[in-house]
């Protein structure tokens, strides 16, 4: 699959929400998952493999309570790199109900997912 086709598949299986799937088909073994600087020490941080993805996602979502509403944009591709925005309406264990919005910014290299960053507010 080449960067479009790659970017749209994510969009497609992030607005069904099989996150886990999107991880599986569209990424490489050896992906990067970045975070802002600035998170608290017990944030979710900087992960470099799939495994290690996986375990962050699998953290993320034991995390959420309820699962309130969610939307994700189409991308915008440019050359090897696509962006999109994502929102979560969710209510977290001990935190309350949070309107979480970011912007998420893929490159692909051979076919696959080679790097995710995320882009939101923190605190």
């Amino acid at each position: 699959m080449n960067t479009e086709q790659i970017a749209q598949r994510l969009v497609e299986l992030c607005r069904q929400g099989e996150y886990e799937q999107a991880q599986v088909e569209l990424y490489a073994d050896d992906a990067v998952s970045i975070e802002p600087e600035g998170l608290p020490p017990e944030a979710l941080g900087n992960v470099r493999g799939m495994d290690a993805i996986r375990e962050k996602g699998r953290k993320f979502n034991e995390g959420i309570e309820t699962m309130h509403g969610s939307s994700v944009s189409d991308p915008v591709v440019a050359g090897n790199w696509f962006s999109l925005s994502m929102r979560l309406d969710v209510t977290m264990k001990g935190r309350g109900r949070i309107d979480m919005s970011e912007i998420c910014v893929y490159r692909v290299r051979d076919g696959k997912i080679v790097h995710e960053q995320f882009f939101y507010d923190v605190g």
